[in-house]
């Protein structure tokens, strides 16, 4: 390796930095702070998930910011019995999913077990690359239930992208995997939960769950990364996007039910798998919307499709002369979807989903009569390609002139009129605000059910398109009164798909004077970064807005002159005034830095204490495997073992 600067390859922006993954974890231990923390935090916990790659020797890697096993990071706010302080404690911990445990368990592997999202999405990764990363898997999942591995892959999640909580369990998602249960506030890993009982817990109810029985169950089984969890029903609400036809299955996991269980646990209402008719190829879908009677299904011209390779396309490939189509159909009723069709365009996250009631005039009786949706639409792909440090292919598909927009990322407002005359013409669809925003989150209890305020990420020092061109960092926190900028829109129409209902920039709305503008805007220092952050309510609170943000935040003036983060660098945990974006009222030291992650996730008094129990928790295995023999093949059959590890590393 060459010493001279100049000549050597810059780092891979999602592995250096504070993106850098980190391989110390800690359980609960104190932390200092300054400010004063919200009598309102007493007894929950901040937990945020992300990609950390435990094998992580191989730097040069085709690596993306969606990658890397499971690792969560808490703060939990206990009180001090003595004193009835709160008095803050940090946690992080790596989620034992099969591929975490087969993969420290086996010491030749030094690159991830999964192929990276970069390898796939990359248009100039060749069939025979694919393929052999493919092949590379499929043979270590092989080896892994062989004699002599502590772990057999049975499931290939790594439980990296976001928190729920529902019916008693914290847990972890990702795409390609059911959820994972974890115990608060240890963080500590129990088993997979299924939708009708997990492992680890005392209790087993009847029924196969996500996947059922039949061929290819091991497809149904993989779950949405963000299941939507009925804040009065208890219901939780998710999808499973397959590759194979019907493409996507529609799940509903009922609420926890004490009346009917002697033992004071069990769940009632569920079904599984349902099919949503009317998805014509696999897609790459990461959220959905869900309202108190409806449900939204996103097809969108981003497939993830393995036959793309007979097709001389990616595996994950976007398509911007296709159509975005929105299916949305009752809660209990996927067959009865109804389809609207739009301009090409993506959706990572939805922020909220709720129903318009209107009056009958022939028989004075309420019906529904639209669907509203707010999410972070953006103009193409671009983002699944730069958090892999790569460049988004170039348009070369004969998009008409009226269809061509900047590069953003809005938070938009969609409207679906459920009557029939309607079509597949969608009502309303424009941008609340021209600014970048991401990341949404709103007050749990309003969600599906219409919400004044949402809170999300942005960045304020550059365009959204000039983000994309680094990595992605956020230096800023916004909260967007829904209420007031929606009606502006409506008695104002911007222009169709591309119009926006405020067009000020993030340093216009921050030299506001206003006191009731609806947006409003908290900048970082120059220099902190944020990430993702939960809104938490005050007790007794005065309105909607009245209550915390709690945000991970980190100080890049700790980073060395190569752009590494200084040994010891460390993180703060911010909490911030929700309702009037201007000041922080407590700052949590944290022992370590936290890596720019995905989703976090507040989980209250409430939730903690009413966890159901567990019985065992994942461990990571020692010593010998039961079985193991000293005997001369043994040794032999062991030593091959290794060889052909060594050779897949």
């Amino acid at each position: 390796m060459t010493n001279d600067p100049s000549q050597r390859k810059p780092p891979h922006p999602y592995l250096s930095g504070n993106f850098a993954p980190i391989q110390r974890v800690q359980p609960l231990v104190d932390c200092l702070h300054t400010g004063t923390i919200p009598a309102d935090l007493a007894g929950g916990e901040y937990v945020r998930n992300g990609g950390n790659p435990v094998a992580n020797e191989s730097l040069g890697r085709d690596a993306h910011w969606f990658d890397g096993d499971g690792m969560l990071t808490g703060v939990a706010f206990p009180l001090d019995g003595e004193k009835g302080e709160i008095r803050p404690k940090f946690v992080n911990q790596y989620i034992l999913t099969d591929v975490f445990i087969s993969t420290v368990t086996s010491p030749a592997i030094t690159t991830p077990l999964l192929p990276s999202i970069a390898t796939l999405v990359n248009p100039f990764s060749s069939l025979f690359t694919i393929t052999l990363r493919i092949l590379r898997t499929l043979l270590l999942v092989l080896l892994s239930h062989l004699p002599g591995s502590k772990q057999g892959i049975k499931k290939i999640s790594v439980a990296n992208t976001a928190l729920v909580y529902h019916d008693g369990r914290a847990l972890a998602t990702c795409e390609s995997g059911p959820p994972m249960r974890i115990a608060l506030p240890g963080l500590e890993t129990v088993g997979w939960y299924n939708g009708e009982k997990c492992e680890g817990e005392p209790l087993a109810v009847r029924g196969p769950g996500f996947g059922g029985k039949r061929p290819l169950s091991f497809f149904r089984e993989w779950t949405t990364a963000h299941p939507r969890v009925d804040p009065d029903s208890k219901e939780l609400l998710l999808f499973h996007s397959t590759f194979v036809p019907p493409y996507v299955h529609y799940s509903i996991a009922g609420a926890l039910d004490t009346k009917n269980a002697s033992n004071g646990w069990s769940s009632s209402g569920s079904f599984h798998n349902a099919p949503v008719p009317g998805i014509r190829s696999a897609k790459m879908m990461h959220d959905f919307g869900v309202s108190k009677s409806h449900t939204v299904i996103m097809d969108l011209p981003l497939s993830l499709d393995p036959l793309n390779l007979a097709r001389n396309k990616p595996v994950v490939a976007y398509d911007p002369t296709g159509l975005s189509r929105f299916g949305v159909f009752p809660r209990y009723d996927p067959e009865k979807v109804h389809w609207f069709e739009t301009r090409a365009c993506c959706i990572f996250h939805t922020a909220n989903s709720w129903d318009s009631v209107a009056v009958d005039s022939t028989t004075g009786k309420e019906f529904i009569e639209s669907v509203n949706m707010l999410a972070c639409r953006l103009t193409s792909a671009s983002l699944v390609f730069s958090a892999g440090a790569l460049a988004a292919p170039v348009v070369t598909e004969d998009v008409p002139d009226d269809d061509r927009e900047e590069e953003q990322c809005r938070l938009y407002y969609y409207n679906f009129c459920l009557g029939s005359h309607n079509g597949s013409k969608i009502r309303h669809q424009w941008a609340l605000s021209a600014i970048p925003f991401e990341f949404p989150s709103l007050r749990d209890s309003r969600s599906m059910s219409f919400a004044n305020y949402v809170y999300g990420c942005s960045v304020s020092d550059s365009s959204f398109g000039a983000a994309l061109g680094r990595a992605v960092k956020m230096n800023a926190l916004v909260k967007m009164d829904v209420e007031v900028l929606v009606e502006q829109g409506k008695s104002e129409p911007p222009t169709a798909i591309s119009g926006c209902v405020d067009k000020r920039k993030v340093d216009e709305i921050l030299q506001s004077q206003n006191a009731d503008d609806p947006i409003k805007v908290f900048k970082m220092p120059e220099g902190w970064y944020a990430q993702e952050c939960s809104f938490i309510a005050r007790q007794d609170g005065s309105s909607e807005d009245d209550g915390w943000l709690l945000s991970y935040v980190f100080d890049e003036s700790q980073l060395q002159d190569d752009g590494e983060c200084q040994p010891g660098a460390r993180s703060e945990l911010w909490i911030i005034n929700a309702k009037s974006m201007d000041e922080v009222v407590a700052k949590i030291q944290l022992p370590q830095r936290v890596p720019y992650g995905l989703h976090g996730k507040w989980f209250s008094k409430q939730d903690v204490q009413n966890q159901r129990p567990i019985a065992r928790l994942r461990r990571l295995p020692s010593g010998e495997k039961a079985g193991q023999t000293s005997s001369f093949l043994w040794h032999a059959g062991m030593a091959v073992r290794r060889a052909v590890e060594s050779s897949l590393a």
